[in-house]
C-alpha cells in the first residue's frame, strides 16, 4: 500500500501544482474585465489545498484503501493533464471521503476557470473593434482577432511590439502612453502593407496591486466611414452637389475674403450675376431631371469660359456669379469685363441635347464693380442682381452694367411683386380688347381679350411688366382662369345686347398648359357662363408650341376636340418648321408685329411677312398681322393677301361698352373701317 499512497501522493501534488498554474493563467485572462472571478478561483484553490493536505495525513494514518487510492491517482493524473470533464470516481470510504470532495471541488473550480478563459477570448475575439493589453511600458501581451484583421498581423507577430509601433510616423511622434492609457484620441494606424486606417483609440489602465498583471488596455475602433462621411458634410456645406461649383454660402465668404484683398491691394473686383432666360419653361416642359442636366453642362461651360482668376458660384436656382479679382483700379475695366460678359453669353447660347432635341437657351448677365459700386458683399451682389433685371427686361441675352437708377427699378418690381397678391382681391386686373379687322370687307370679325393692371397711383402697368412676375410666383395659374371667366362674361354681356362679337381671343401661357387640371377647369368655365368653347380663340407662342412637342400636341388635340379654336401667336419669332407646324391642330398664324412694323423699310421684313402670307394661305389657315398702325403697312398686308390685322389703326384697345358700341354701329351701319381700305390712286401698284 506503500506504493499506492506514494502514487497518489505524487499524483495529487502534480494536480495540485498544474491547478494553481491553470488558475493563474485563468486570471491574466480575466484581469481587467470580471475582477470577482479571479479571486473565487484562487480562493477555491487555497482551500481545496487545505483539504488534500488533510486527507492526505489521514490516509498516512494507515487506512488501507487500495482500491480507492488507484482511482484517485488516476483521477488526479487526468486532472494534471488538463482533463477537467471526468468527474472524479468517488468510493465513499470514510477515509478518503474528505480526499474526494476536496479533488472533485478542484476539477470543478478547474474546469469553471478554463470555461470562463475560453468565453472571455471567444468575446473578445467576437468584437468588431481591435482590442491590445499591454504591460505597463506598452508592450503588446495580447491582440483579439479583429485587432489582427485591421492590422494584418497575426498574434505571435503582435506580441512584444510596442503600441506606438502600430501608429502612423507622424502620429506616433504626438503619441503619449500615460495619456493614451487614460483618454480616447484620433489617431492613424499603419497596416502591415502600408495601408493607413483612422482611428478612435480609448485607452485604460490596469489597476491591481500585483505588480505582474498591472497594464492598460486599448480598444481601437475603424472610423474611415465616419471620417468620409465628416468629409462629405463639410463638402455639402461649401459646394453645391448638383454644379460641383460653389455654393451661395461658400461663394459669398470667398467673394468677401476677395473684397478685402482687393481694398487692401488697391485693386478692383468685378462681379457677374447671371440669370437663364425663362429657364422655368424648361422644367415645366421637359421636367426637373432635365433641368437639372442643363444646370451642369451650364457649369461645365461657364468654368471653360472663365479667365484662371475668376470663382464661380452657384447662388439659387439658375442664377450664378463670377467673381473676377486683380483689376486695375485705376483704369476702365468695362471693355475687358463686357467682352467676357458676351463670351459667357456665347456659351449659354449653344444649342442644349434635351430628349434627343435641340434647344437654345439664353441668359442675362449684370455687372458690378468693387470699390466703384460698392465695398461690401451685401451691396456688390443687390447691385449686380439690380443690373441683372435690367438687362432681362431689356430682352435678355444680353448684359448690363450696374447704375444707381437700377435699384429704384429692382425696389420698384419688389414692390410690384408684392402688390401683384392683391391685384385680384382690390378688382385691379382689367380686359381690354383690341378688335381684328377683316381685310377683304372692313368688318369687325372678332378682337383680342388683352389684360391690363390697373394699379392705384401708378396707372396702367402692361402686361410685359407684370406678367413674368406672375410666372415666377405662380399667380399666372389663378390670373389666368379669372381672364378665362372675365371673357366668357363679356361674351355673354356682347351677346345679349344683340352684338356679333365673332370669336374672341386670349393668350394662353406655358405654364398654364402644363396644369395638370387645365382641360377640366376649362369645360367647368364654359358650362358655368353657358358659352361655347367655338366662341373662343386660344393663342399660344411659336416657342411654346415647339416645346415638348408630343406633350403639347395631346393637350392641344384634346382643347381642340371641344370645340376651341387655336392660333400661334407671335409668329416668325421661334424655330417651327412648316412640318413640325402641320402636326398641330391650328387655325391662324398671327404675325410679330416686328415684322409688320418695318415692312415698308426693311426688304428682309417684307419677303419674311410675305412668305408667312403664303405658307398660312396654302395650309388653309387664317392669317391675322399684328400690330398694324398706319395705312401704308395695312396697303401691304392687304395686296400679299392678309386675312385679317389689328392694331391701333383701328383704335386703341377698348372697354367691353366700347367694343358693344363698335358692333352695333356695324350692324346697323355696315363695316366701320371700309374707308381704310380704299387706298390712294396707284398705291397698289407700289412694289413690296
Amino acid at each position: 500500500m506503500s506504493r499506492a499512497l506514494k502514487n497518489l501522493s505524487s499524483a495529487l501534488w502534480a494536480f495540485a501544482a498544474t491547478f494553481a498554474a491553470a488558475a493563474l493563467s485563468a486570471s491574466v485572462a480575466l484581469w481587467g474585465h470580471w475582477p470577482g472571478i479571479v479571486p473565487v478561483a484562487l480562493g477555491g484553490a487555497v482551500a481545496a489545498g487545505g483539504g488534500v493536505i488533510v486527507a492526505v495525513r489521514a490516509w498516512r494514518s494507515g487506512r488501507t484503501v487500495q482500491q480507492a487510492a488507484e482511482s484517485l491517482t488516476r483521477s488526479a493524473q487526468r486532472i494534471g493533464q488538463g482533463d477537467y470533464a471526468r468527474p472524479v470516481e468517488t468510493y465513499s470510504q470514510d477515509g478518503l471521503a474528505e480526499l474526494e470532495q476536496a479533488m472533485e471541488r478542484m476539477r470543478a473550480r478547474l474546469r469553471q476557470s478554463t470555461i470562463n478563459k475560453d468565453y472571455l477570448r471567444s468575446v473578445l475575439n467576437s468584437m468588431a473593434d481591435a482590442v491590445f493589453l499591454t504591460s505597463p511600458d506598452g508592450v503588446i501581451k495580447s491582440a483579439n482577432a479583429a485587432a489582427c484583421k485591421m492590422l494584418g498581423f497575426g498574434e505571435e507577430e503582435l506580441l512584444g511590439r510596442g503600441i506606438a509601433s502600430l501608429l502612423e510616423e507622424h502620429a506616433r511622434a504626438d503619441f503619449d502612453l500615460l495619456q493614451a492609457a487614460q483618454d480616447t484620441r484620433e489617431t492613424v494606424i499603419r497596416t502591415r502593407d502600408g495601408q493607413t486606417i483612422p482611428v478612435s483609440l480609448a485607452g485604460s489602465r490596469i489597476e491591481t496591486d500585483d505588480p505582474q498583471f498591472q497594464g492598460n488596455i486599448f480598444v481601437a475602433r475603424n472610423i474611415t466611414d465616419r471620417k468620409r462621411a465628416e468629409r462629405r458634410i463639410r463638402y455639402l456645406a461649401r459646394y453645391d452637389t448638383l454644379t460641383k461649383v460653389a455654393n451661395r454660402m461658400q461663394f459669398q465668404h470667398v467673394l468677401q475674403q476677395t473684397l478685402s484683398r482687393g481694398l487692401r491691394s488697391g485693386h478692383a473686383v468685378a462681379l457677374l450675376y447671371l440669370d437663364m432666360d425663362r429657364f422655368k419653361e424648361v422644367n415645366d416642359t421637359f421636367g426637373h431631371d432635365t433641368g437639372d442636366r442643363v444646370l451642369e453642362v451650364l457649369a461645365e461651360r461657364l468654368t471653360r469660359a472663365l479667365p484662371p482668376n475668376a470663382i464661380l458660384g452657384r447662388l439659387a436656382g439658375d442664377e450664378f456669379a463670377l467673381c473676377l479679382h486683380g483689376l486695375p483700379a485705376e483704369t476702365d475695366n468695362r471693355v475687358p469685363i463686357g467682352q467676357l460678359a458676351r463670351a459667357i453669353l456665347n456659351e449659354v447660347a449653344r444649342a442644349f441635347q434635351l430628349n434627343q432635341q435641340e434647344v437654345f437657351l439664353t441668359a442675362s448677365v449684370g455687372i458690378a464693380f468693387c470699390p466703384r459700386d460698392a465695398e461690401n458683399v451685401i451691396d456688390l451682389i443687390r447691385n449686380a442682381d439690380a443690373a441683372m433685371y435690367h438687362a432681362k427686361q431689356n430682352g435678355g441675352n444680353t448684359f448690363a452694367f450696374y447704375a444707381p437708377e437700377m435699384n429704384a427699378a429692382a425696389v420698384e418690381r419688389l414692390i410690384l411683386k408684392s402688390k401683384l397678391r392683391r391685384a385680384l382681391e382690390r378688382d385691379e386686373l382689367v380686359i381690354r380688347y383690341q378688335p381684328k379687322v377683316e381685310l377683304a370687307s372692313g368688318r369687325v370679325v372678332g378682337a383680342e381679350a388683352l389684360l391690363r393692371w390697373r394699379l392705384p397711383g401708378h396707372g396702367d402697368i402692361p402686361p410685359s411688366r407684370f406678367i413674368p412676375l406672375a410666372e415666377e410666383t405662380n399667380l399666372i395659374l389663378d390670373i389666368g382662369e379669372w381672364v378665362l371667366n372675365r371673357v366668357c362674361m363679356d361674351y355673354r354681356q356682347l351677346k345679349g345686347a344683340g352684338g356679333e362679337p365673332g370669336r374672341i381671343s386670349l393668350n394662353l401661357s406655358l405654364r398654364q398648359l402644363r396644369q395638370a387640371s387645365f382641360i377640366l377647369r376649362c369645360r367647368s368655365v364654359f358650362r358655368r357662363h353657358g358659352v361655347s368653347p367655338t366662341a373662343l380663340e386660344l393663342e399660344i407662342t411659336e416657342t411654346t408650341l415647339m416645346a415638348d412637342t408630343k406633350n403639347t400636341l395631346r393637350l392641344l388635340e384634346e382643347l381642340y376636340a371641344m370645340g376651341l379654336h387655336l392660333s400661334i401667336d407671335d409668329f416668325g419669332t421661334g424655330y417651327s418648321s412648316l412640318s413640325a407646324l402641320q402636326q398641330f391642330p391650328i387655325g391662324t398664324l398671327k404675325i410679330d408685329q416686328s415684322f409688320v412694323r418695318d415692312v415698308g423699310v426693311n426688304t428682309g421684313n417684307a419677303t419674311l411677312v410675305r412668305t408667312i402670307i403664303e405658307m398660312g394661305r396654302s395650309l388653309g389657315m387664317v392669317v391675322v398681322a399684328e400690330g398694324v398702325e398706319s395705312q401704308s403697312q395695312l396697303d401691304f398686308l392687304r395686296r400679299n393677301g392678309c386675312t385679317q390685322v389689328q392694331g391701333r389703326l383701328f383704335g386703341e384697345p377698348c372697354a367691353i361698352e366700347e367694343l358693344l358700341a363698335l358692333l352695333q354701329r356695324q350692324s346697323s351701319s355696315g363695316a366701320p373701317f371700309s374707308h381704310l381700305l380704299h387706298p390712294a390712286p396707284g398705291a397698289l401698284d407700289q412694289p413690296a
